[in-house]
């Protein structure tokens, strides 16, 4: 009798993606047989979750990983402005809060919803950061993007983190969440990203901000945060909401109370959503430590072994959305400037929050 040999999982992972196999096929759902899935996975025993629109989410404990019950928790669809989590998680670490940028005209002139950037030097990317996840700022997201080094590569290193976190059913084709051929995510996986997220301070400072300054040509204005639990639901600590007229609306929501933090992540959702994430963050408070968890929320991979950035084959599966109105749901010393082409790339509109609708309605936010 031979002896077998098992590769290690990250070698494993890594193969199949480049062999374009999804990434959990190997060993089943990432998270557990339960979340496979598509309709409601309630743990045995317990009363359901309170009835959502969402087609899609997730209600986990933080602390432990537990997820607590799920509807079709893998189902990728457009993430909208929930990807923004994924932009500041990946590029905190990596840029100099106190550093000044200078957007490009790409930048100031990004579609959707934005903070009303102008192409001058007066920036931090600490700014960027507080208005790209308080106002969903899609004019932020790129300027990050070319701070990092470019869009090609800031994209990169979003899908490595991705692959990282386990995420596997996400794909960034943009840092704003803009709707793009082939970008997707599942509740699953953004409740991934908002666990880890709360574990970086810098994160979890931009995302409690309810109000905050930001620079204008001539002094600054107040910009405040888009997530309306912050001020309605006792105990949040915040994440992100997302709308566009494909994807409808989306939200991460991490709340804290007696000492536990619940994540509830939503998807696809048609309607006014605040209610319902109030009612699952409810219900996950209530049933934490009660009941038999129906998955689980995998630990990140070791850097060295996270597998390449090769993303899932397999095609959203989501019904076409109706037309709908936008709603909200350098040197080192020196100044570092984005681009070329900064020449009438400006139009200094109003001190406020500027918001944008190009391409047919669709909108970031």
């Amino acid at each position: 009798m031979g002896i077998r040999h098992v590769a290690p999982v990250g070698a494993l992972l890594a193969a199949n993606a480049l062999l374009g196999v999804p990434a959990h096929a190997d060993r089943g759902p990432i998270g557990g047989t339960e979340l496979g899935r598509r309709g409601l996975v309630v743990p045995a025993q317990a009363a359901p979750p309170p009835k959502t629109a969402a087609k899609s989410y997730v209600i986990a404990d933080a602390e432990t990983g537990e997820v607590l019950a799920a509807k079709d928790p893998h189902g990728r669809y457009l993430p909208a402005s929930t990807l923004k989590a994924l932009t500041a998680l990946t590029l905190i670490p990596k840029l100099d809060k106190t550093m000044k940028v200078r957007p490009s005209s790409r930048a100031v002139n990004e579609e959707g919803s934005a903070v009303g950037l102008v192409s001058k030097p007066i920036y931090t990317v600490d700014d960027l950061f507080r208005a790209l996840m308080l106002v969903s700022g899609n004019d932020c997201a790129m300027a990050l993007a070319e701070a990092n080094g470019g869009l090609t590569k800031t994209l990169r290193e979003m899908n490595a983190e991705a692959r990282r976190l386990q995420a596997f059913d996400t794909v960034a084709k943009t840092p704003s969440g803009l709707d793009r051929p082939g970008q997707s995510s599942s509740a699953y996986d953004l409740a991934l990203i908002a666990r880890a997220g709360l574990a970086n301070n810098d994160f979890q400072r931009y995302i409690r901000t309810k109000t905050g300054r930001f620079p204008a040509p001539k002094g600054y204005y107040e910009i405040g945060n888009h997530n309306k639990l912050l001020w309605r639901y006792r105990g949040m600590i915040g994440v992100k909401n997302g709308w566009t007229s494909k994807a409808l609306g989306s939200f991460i929501g991490a709340a804290r109370r007696n000492g536990h933090t619940i994540i509830v992540a939503i998807m696809r959702h048609d309607g006014f959503f605040w209610d319902d994430v109030a009612g699952l963050l409810d219900w996950g408070f209530a049933a934490r430590g009660r009941v038999t968890p129906v998955g689980r929320l995998v630990d990140p991979l070791p850097r060295a072994t996270a597998p390449p950035t090769a993303p899932p084959p397999a095609p959203l599966a989501q019904p076409a959305a109706r037309p709908r109105p936008e709603r909200d749901g350098g040197p080192p010393a020196g100044v570092y400037v984005l681009g070329a082409g900064l020449l009438g790339g400006a139009v200094w509109l109003v001190y406020g929050l500027r918001r944008r609708s190009r391409g047919g309605g669709v909108r970031g936010g």
